[in-house]
């Protein structure tokens, strides 16, 4: 009779829990789910869950953020206009056909477009155009002229040869007739063959043409344009009338530049129920714009505002499209405000709510931190 040994007790805690271990599940094909993605270290820029965004310095640096210290005052209150480039009418002109003919170059050449001209230069000939019966009857009076003026020379050879039985009146009013005939014949002459001079009224240069040659041009009609762009004009066009009355100075936008702006005057006559207010510049930015090109006029009034002025660069969206700047709070949390603001010139703002004085706002690389997620 064989003898039963009871088993270890190690023995048998190492059975059960190989027992009680769960078996390795399987997918199927088609239900696996890739590599695990590894956890985010927590050291790049990110947003946070209150929308404030961590941007650590080194990625400051790379961005190139730039923040300016708030600081409340007083502002000239502005508005904005929609302009437009003109000429000054004692530094341009307009050049017009006289009469109807056909355009001949002048002694350059038709000018084109952008080309320098000087005050009194010819840029091109008009010559007159007849009809075939106006110059048949011209062609004849001036042969009928042509007879009668050779009688009357000989006429008047004949009386002097007698200049001493003639009486003298008689040679005088022989000579007379003589030089009438010859200037009547010279003026139907001119009038087949003139030509009239098209002159340029300035100096400066081709704001437009519409000159080629032996074109057909009628009377009045506009050839050239000449323009000095170093004193150009802007008109803007107020809608409110109380607008015009507290101008006290105006820049315009330029290619991310202010250009100061002189008051010339306002109108006393609507145009398109508005008033048109017109502007000088003194400086050469101007002479980079195009006659008649749209620009945005930034008109100062008297009235004041209290804000914070900061760059309009700096005003950016939110995804509720409210207007929102980015405050930074500490050396690398950036935190967005929603702020209102007004105008005052071409690339700066006033804000009149939303901060306060201290508050750090990013200027440059605002955009970048909005970018964010």
């Amino acid at each position: 009779m064989k003898r039963f040994h009871p088993m270890p007790s190690w023995l048998a805690l190492l059975m059960a829990a190989a027992l009680n271990a769960p078996l390795p599940a399987l997918a199927g094909p088609g239900h696996d789910h890739g590599d695990v993605q590894p956890a985010p270290t927590g050291n790049g820029p990110s947003r946070q869950p209150d929308g404030s965004v961590f941007l650590p310095k080194p990625a400051q640096r790379q961005l190139g953020v730039r923040t300016l210290v708030a600081a409340t005052g007083q502002h000239a209150k502005a508005f904005e206009l929609a302009g437009t480039v003109v000429m000054d009418p004692n530094a341009g002109g307009k050049v017009q056909a006289v009469l109807a003919g056909r355009l001949e170059a002048g002694p350059k050449g038709l000018p084109g477009v952008g080309q320098a001209v000087r005050k009194g230069e010819v840029l091109a000939y008009v010559v007159p155009t007849a009809g075939a019966i106006e110059r048949s009857n011209q062609l004849a009076q001036q042969a009928e002229l042509r007879a009668a003026r050779d009688l009357a020379a000989r006429r008047v050879a004949r009386l002097t040869e007698l200049a001493d039985t003639v009486p003298r009146k008689d040679i005088e009013a022989a000579e007379s007739e003589l030089h009438s005939l010859t200037q009547r014949l010279g003026a139907v002459g001119a009038g087949l063959a003139t030509r009239d001079a098209l002159v340029a009224p300035v100096s400066g240069v081709i704001a437009s043409a519409n000159a080629v040659a032996g074109q057909v041009v009628d009377a009045r009609e506009l050839v050239f344009e000449v323009v000095d762009p170093s004193r150009l004009r802007i008109e803007a066009l107020a809608y409110d009338p109380a607008q015009a009355q507290s101008v006290a100075g105006a820049t315009l936008a330029v290619g991310g530049q202010r250009v100061p702006l002189r008051f010339v005057g306002a109108a006393r006559s609507l145009r398109d129920q508005a008033q048109p207010l017109q502007f000088a510049g003194d400086s050469s930015a101007l002479g980079t714009l195009a006659l008649g090109q749209p620009v945005r006029v930034f008109v100062q009034s008297t009235d004041k505002v209290e804000g914070v002025q900061v760059p309009a660069v700096a005003l950016l969206r939110n995804p509720a499209n409210q207007t929102i700047v980015w405050v930074k709070e500490s050396p690398e949390r950036f935190a967005p405000r929603v702020v209102t603001a007004v105008p005052l010139d071409g690339t700066s703002v006033a804000v009149t709510s939303g901060l306060k004085p201290g508050d750090r706002v990013a200027t440059q690389g605002a955009t970048l931190i909005n970018q964010v997620r």
